[in-house]
């Protein structure tokens, strides 16, 4: 079939003028940083959150420093304070010392699809202003994150084919319509890149960032995997996925409620849990010392386990 080149320039012309306008709406919201803590140097970039200075970008970004230099397009430039840092999420939310740029409109990552034009800005390798366009080649990644003491995984991580580089982590990835939908954070490879999302949760974290400075979370002491249920079981449950339950943590609430290692977990407090997200997005501060039903398929049987969470400590 031959392609009429009038269509193609006309396809060309519809994606440059997006990636082009939504470059020109996010570039002056994205700041260069530069960061030096007790350990090394380190830069990176932020997206500008609220109309208060707060900016929003990667835990490992700032690391243990305390603040760094935020560098704006427009020639502005201002020191910093991290509010608050949530390794377990890779977040973390700092505010400049006077007035910056407006925020840009943020999304829902929920919206996107595989194939979604997505445009990256950021500062990578020292150039700031930089810009990447792509599609979104994947959704519902997981990524794995640790604090001192506890680790976790990152659901639903957006997977793009736009370009980043060291020095784009904490910069923004936005849809064809300038929304901020992800926070760019790692290259996963030759070509691929990951992007924290931004969703209900995230902005449940950022919300106790700029409150708190922390994330308290709740602690069941649970490993598990995602599972499908066999047909029969679906049927049985009115669920197509669960969690299978691959490790319980000594003398932890988990393990404590009588759970164990090959249970299947269909639901707590009667909520289906479908993924890691289901059960993470239940384990923020006001599940901890608050009892919790746990309902599980063992050996072909429903059971019922009751824990306690405790606070997840660093």
């Amino acid at each position: 079939m031959t392609k009429d080149p009038n269509e193609e320039s006309g396809a060309l012309d519809a994606y440059s003028a997006i990636t082009t306008s939504v470059a020109a709406e996010l570039t002056p919201k994205v700041a260069a940083l530069r960061i030096r803590s007790r350990r090394s140097e380190s830069a990176g970039s932020a997206v500008v959150l609220t109309g208060e200075s707060h900016l929003l970008t990667n835990a490992h970004v700032v690391g243990d420093a305390d603040g760094g230099i935020a560098e704006f397009a427009d020639g502005t430039v201002a020191q910093f304070v991290v509010v608050g840092r949530d390794p377990l999420s890779d977040l973390a939310v700092v505010r400049a010392d006077r007035e910056v740029p407006a925020p840009p409109e943020y999304g829902d990552a929920n919206l996107l699809l595989v194939g979604s034009l997505v445009v990256a800005v950021g500062n990578p390798l020292g150039l700031s202003g930089t810009v990447t366009a792509g599609v979104v080649s994947a959704l519902g990644r997981s990524m794995p994150a640790r604090s001192r003491t506890a680790a976790r995984l990152i659901e639903d991580v957006i997977q793009t084919d736009a370009a980043l580089n060291p020095g784009n982590s904490g910069g923004a990835l936005a849809d064809s319509r300038g929304r901020v939908v992800g926070i760019n954070t790692a290259v996963a490879g030759f070509g691929l890149g990951l992007a924290v999302p931004i969703n209900t949760t995230t902005h449940r974290i950022i919300h106790a960032l700029m409150h708190d400075g922390r994330v308290r979370r709740a602690y069941l002491g649970l490993v598990s995997t995602p599972a499908q249920l066999t047909p029969g079981q679906a049927e049985r449950f009115g669920q197509r996925g669960a969690l299978r339950v691959v490790e319980v943590v000594e003398n932890s609430p988990a393990a404590q409620s009588g759970l164990r290692a090959g249970d299947i977990v269909l639901a707590i407090d009667g909520a289906p849990l479908g993924d890691a997200q289901s059960l993470q997005k239940r384990l923020f501060a006001d599940a901890i010392g608050q009892r919790m039903e746990v309902t599980v398929v063992r050996n072909g049987a429903l059971v019922d386990a009751v824990a306690l969470p405790i606070e997840l400590t660093d």
